[in-house]
């Protein structure tokens, strides 16, 4: 037994040593194996040059004399070439073009207080204080008390909490739906949203947004209940509407009241623009859930241009205070850009407490809606396709020529002989390419609260109709409406 127990310990050794050296052999193998791709590596030239032979040098000019540079913009159509009115005053209810005094309905000056006495007083003593410019972002040295105060201002007068100012208004769409929208929500939009939020979703991460019809909450209701219903993944994700207050392309008003329905049953969050809402409607002008007897508080994220109604420039956002907060630490355009200069911000202040002042201004520009409203809906050829109560006017041809081409050039030269021979200034804007909405052409016009003081004397005295004639590639009509001068 000793001598077996012994003759297998030996043979144990032996297979022990049999596997050592065969594990040995392998570590230097694959070690070998790794130096060697290591000095083949280094003794490697990083970049082989190709072997070509060199060319000869009237090979060279005869290369650089064909080639030819990409252009540096699109190539430049006839309708580019078209030089629009150059505006020789400031673009008020009254401004001189071309030598002459016409009433202006090109410019968003709801109120009338571009050029209003109250305003360049508040922007001469704040220039003289703080000078043209802050100088730097919002956290850093570009904050004054004048952005404090004006933000005090807003969400006093809007009755919310808190608000936030931006130094730029097509900035702040930019900034405040990727601070709460990521990537993975759902979007939905109007097909009559303006091309500032349409540009911002086509380079933005969303890879689930929708478009519904135009102000119907039908076609809406449809698509979020094609999307919530028995899908587990869509009540996981966050969604947000986004519209307009009064739509910028149609002068369309937005059913406020249905959406927030619409809010509180598929549980999802409202993004309002109320850049051409604020200052307009309401008993007093606090926009578009003041109109609608609305609370504001249901209503997650407003936001509002200040170059409409206030007359100066930036944006403002209003809401909760933690909404607020976030942006004040998050929002790109509030951490990295310069801060609005603060004779803007002063001048925001005094439009505000002048619209809180005189509250007639807000009776006057709805008189004046009725009037522009009374002259233009009997106009043959033309018909109005926003609401009576909106402060956009758009007005569109009653029968397409068929062309889109062919009716914006019948209502350019419509426009054309209404400011030289009436002295009214209107304008048919042009479609973006990134605009969703497919709406004809037509001619929108701005209604402001000091524009009708000489046209309603005007009208009483039996002076306010014109005929214009104008001749096209159509059939000549004839083309009433009031001469506003």
């Amino acid at each position: 037994m000793i001598y077996e127990r012994k003759a297998l310990a030996r043979a144990d050794r032996c297979c022990c040593c049999d596997c050592c050296c065969c594990e040995g052999t392998r570590h230097l193998v694959v070690e070998v194996l790794l130096v060697t791709v290591i000095l083949f590596q280094l003794t490697r030239k990083s970049y082989k040059p190709p072997k070509k032979p060199l060319k000869r040098r009237f090979e060279i000019d005869d290369l650089c004399e064909e080639w030819v540079p990409e252009p540096l913009h699109p190539p430049i159509t006839e309708d580019m070439k078209v030089k629009p009115p150059v505006l020789e005053s400031a673009a008020g209810c009254h401004t001189i073009t071309d030598g002459k005094e016409v009433v202006n309905f090109t410019s968003a000056n709801y109120v009338g207080l571009i050029g209003h006495e109250k305003i360049i007083d508040s922007c001469v003593c704040s220039l003289q204080k703080y000078g043209v410019g802050s100088c730097g972002p919002r956290g850093f040295y570009g904050t004054t008390d004048v952005h404090l105060d004006c933000e005090t201002r807003i969400a006093k007068f809007m009755g919310t909490p808190d608000s936030i100012i931006y130094s730029y208004g097509i900035s702040t769409i930019f900034s405040v739906i990727p601070a709460f929208c990521k990537k993975g929500d759902m979007i939905h939009m109007s097909k009559l949203i303006h091309c500032g939020s349409v540009l911002f979703f086509a380079f933005c991460n969303f890879q689930v947004f929708f478009y519904f019809k135009r102000n119907d909450m039908t076609s809406l209701e449809s698509t979020l209940d094609k999307l919530t219903r028995g899908n587990k993944q869509a009540e996981k994700m966050r969604c947000y509407i986004v519209v307009e207050a009064v739509y910028q392309n149609s002068g369309q008003i937005a059913p406020l009241d249905e959406i927030v329905w619409l809010k509180e049953k598929y549980c999802f969050r409202v993004i309002l623009d109320e850049s051409h809402s604020f200052g307009v409607l309401g008993n007093s002008g606090r926009g578009l859930a003041e109109y609608y007897g609305v609370s504001i508080d249901k209503i997650d994220i407003i936001t509002a241009g200040m170059g409409n109604a206030l007359a100066t420039d930036g944006d403002f956002f209003t809401g909760k205070v933690r909404v607020v907060d976030h942006q004040r630490l998050s929002i790109s355009g509030y951490v990295f850009s310069a801060s609005l200069p603060p004779y803007l911000a002063s001048a925001a202040i005094s439009a505000v407490n002048y619209l809180e002042d005189n509250p007639t201004v807000l009776t006057s520009l709805r008189s004046n809606f009725a009037l522009l409203w009374k002259g233009l809906s009997d106009v043959p050829g033309l018909t109005i396709a926003s609401h009576p109560l909106s402060p956009i006017v758009f007005l569109k041809l009653k029968k397409s020529t068929g062309s889109s081409k062919s009716d914006l050039e019948l209502l350019n030269n419509l426009a054309d002989r209404v400011l030289k021979e009436d002295s009214v200034f209107i304008v048919s804007p042009k479609r973006s390419v990134l605009d969703k909405c497919h709406l004809p052409v037509g001619i929108r016009l701005f209604v402001s609260a000091g524009s009708f003081r000489l046209v309603e004397e005007s009208c009483n005295h039996s002076s306010g109709r014109a005929s214009l004639r104008f001749l096209c590639s159509k059939p000549c009509f004839t083309v009433l409406i009031c001469p506003f001068r």
